[in-house]
This record gives structure tokens, C-alpha cells and sequence, in this order.
């Protein structure tokens, strides 16, 4: 009996396993329209791969992450990435890091989202207020105040926000489960996006007067734009 079980067990493992191994890879950009003709191919599921005998130490290298990030800005907050943009040597390999500058008191990285990856943070320097929120229906907010050495996790795909509470400068580190991750900040996505939403799906979404979604869109765009 034990036998069979055994069978069983090392059938059913060895048929997920082959589920694993041919399913599809995950995205690494928005999207990647079919073509029949690889000339006319621009993207692929990352990046087109250098031979490797012409690889050296300067395709995985990258300085200036001690650089502060300049804060002047609405929001008060700076991200400085190093994904497969900068570090080309990541391709493929499904990680990425960010440096996160944070303005005294007020200095916020707003709400948005990583369509691909997940994120732990470490904090560095200063005090942050960081949270998530779960997808529908319960859309639950899970929050907490982090100081150096902290760490916190934000999982794939949902939103979520780090907000300086301190008075001094605040400085954090993410490493992403992505080469590259994306990025999707709501309020500029909703209101900022080109061409503009009609007015009257947001007013309904948002159970805002028209006119109040319509300051909204003209600050977004512009700031966007």
C-alpha cells in the first residue's frame, strides 16, 4: 500500500512539474504583440542577449546609489532605479533595486503598483509610514511605522505607498522580483493619463462632482505632461 502511494505521489509531483516547466514566462513589459517576421521584432520577453565571450564586468556593474536624489519635487520623494535599463547584465535574471530618497516630514512615494514583481524595502536612514492594500473585496490596508534596519514587504501587483513621518531626510533600498518591474502610480494613471478618461467614468468612480475631476485631470496632465 505504501507502494502505491508512493507511485501515486511521485506521478503526481512529476506531472506539476512539467505543468511548471511549460508554462508560460512571466512578462517583463506591458505587452509583446505577436509577429510572424523576427526582422521586424523590436522587444522581446526582456532584452535581445550580447554573446557571451563579449560580456565584461561593466555589463553588471553600477555606481552612484550612495548619490542622494533630488526631493524637490510635489511629492517629495526621488526613486533612483538600477533594473536592466542601467545594469544590463540583469537581463534575464528576474531582480532589480531601487534607492528611495524621502523629503523631512511629508516627503512621500505614492501610492502605485509593480505589475511584476514583488518588493521588500529596508530602511536606512529616517522614519516611514509604509503600507499595502489587498486586492478586491476586502481590500484590506496593512500598515506599518519603519525605522533603520527595518523591513517590510509589498507583494506583487498591489498598491501600496512609504510616507516619511520623521523630520529629517528618510532613505530606503527595495530589491524588485523583476529586471523589470514596472511601475503604475494611481492618482497619475487615473488622472493623468493621455488621452484623458472621460470625466464622466471617473466622476462615477470616484462619486466626485464633474468638475472637481476635471481640476483634477488638468493638474495630473500637466504635471504628466
Amino acid at each position: 500500500m505504501k507502494g502505491v502511494q508512493f507511485l501515486v505521489a511521485f506521478v503526481l509531483l512529476a506531472l506539476a512539474s512539467k505543468l511548471v516547466s511549460t508554462s508560460d514566462p512571466s512578462p517583463l513589459q506591458d505587452f509583446c504583440v505577436a509577429i510572424n517576421d523576427t526582422k521586424d521584432g523590436v522587444f522581446v520577453n526582456g532584452k535581445f542577449c550580447k554573446n557571451p565571450k563579449l560580456a565584461k564586468a561593466e555589463d553588471f556593474y553600477l555606481s552612484g546609489l550612495n548619490i542622494p536624489g533630488n526631493t524637490s519635487n510635489q511629492v517629495g520623494s526621488m526613486v533612483t532605479p538600477a533594473n536592466v535599463q542601467q545594469i544590463p547584465g540583469l537581463n534575464t535574471l528576474g531582480i532589480s533595486l531601487v534607492r528611495i530618497d524621502y523629503a523631512p516630514y511629508g516627503g512621500l512615494n505614492p501610492p502605485h503598483t509593480h505589475p511584476r514583481a514583488t518588493e521588500i524595502l529596508v530602511v536606512v536612514e529616517g522614519t516611514l509610514y509604509v503600507g499595502f492594500v489587498t486586492s478586491n473585496m476586502d481590500n484590506r490596508l496593512f500598515t506599518k511605522v519603519l525605522h533603520p534596519g527595518d523591513v517590510f514587504v509589498f507583494p506583487e501587483g498591489l498598491i501600496h505607498f512609504q510616507f516619511n513621518i520623521g523630520h529629517t531626510n528618510a532613505v530606503a533600498f527595495a530589491a524588485l522580483s523583476s529586471q523589470n518591474p514596472g511601475v503604475i502610480t494611481i492618482a497619475n494613471a487615473v488622472f493623468g493619463s493621455d488621452p484623458a478618461i472621460n470625466p464622466d467614468v471617473l466622476a462615477k468612480a470616484f462619486q466626485l462632482d464633474k468638475n472637481i475631476v476635471n481640476q483634477l485631470q488638468s493638474q495630473f496632465w500637466w504635471d504628466n505632461n
